[in-house]
């Protein structure tokens, strides 16, 4: 059995010490290196990763939010110089707690543990499963959200914000990113953009009339650079 795994941790010498770990470790498979929580909360739905070698206090998302917003079948397993987190640790379901700095020793510990779960439990690791990703993180008033792109209406640009408008919300998500960034995160056979301002979920659309979308009780325009594209991929439907 092999596990797919990730570290993240936004000091350069334990990032290396923890990759040398993993090389010498047959079971594991390096599938992602990272610096900030940030990054990998982006990618996480998307890579599957059996394994996280989480650092705990880094800037923006710390690696305690990042374990909590998780999916369960997603093991951690911190590494970190602060004594203080272990009790918390453990509360959010974290396999080993590592106390920096630990020798290989420990770490081939830690990471056996991981690989008994995965075969205690039958469940199969994320390197032997296809797995279609289903939803994003985005973070929006310092908290970090899972949308499903099923609930996912549409999604307006606004400068440096979006706002996600979903099914059975009032409100729309409001984040700090582009919405550019956000439509390249976004699967291609779900979501168009229809206008500068504008990604929509084909499915969601309740009629076309000329150059107008209706989603919901909203009246999305169709920009003239993305009028071709989109009315040639409604048509193959």
């Amino acid at each position: 059995m092999t596990l797919n795994c990730w570290i993240v941790d936004d000091e350069p010498l334990a990032l290396s010490l923890l990759e040398s770990y993993v090389q010498k470790t047959s079971f594991l498979r390096l599938t992602g290196k990272y610096s900030n929580a940030l990054t990998a909360m982006k990618r996480i739905a998307e890579e599957r990763v059996d394994v996280i070698f989480l650092d705990i206090q880094m800037p923006e998302v710390n690696g305690m939010e990042f374990a909590r917003i998780i999916s369960s079948r997603t093991r951690v397993i911190f590494t970190t110089a602060f004594s203080e987190y272990a009790v918390e640790g453990y509360r959010v379901s974290a396999l080993d707690y590592l106390l920096k700095p630990f020798s290989f020793a420990d770490f081939l510990t830690a990471a056996k543990k991981a690989l008994e779960w995965f075969e205690m439990t039958e469940t199969k690791p994320f390197s032997e499963t296809v797995k279609e990703k289903t939803a994003l993180f985005v973070k929006s008033e310092y908290k970090l959200i899972h949308v499903l792109y099923d609930d996912i209406q549409y999604i307006e640009g606004l400068k440096d914000y979006v706002k996600i408008f979903t099914e059975n919300e009032a409100r729309p998500i409001l984040s700090l990113m582009s919405l550019k960034s956000l439509e390249e995160e976004l699967p291609s056979d779900r979501f168009i953009r229809v206008h500068r301002s504008f990604i929509i979920q084909k499915s969601k659309i309740a009629s076309i009339n000329k150059n107008r979308i209706m989603i919901d009780k909203k009246q999305i325009p169709v920009g003239e650079t993305y009028r071709k594209h989109f009315m040639a991929t409604i048509e193959k439907k």
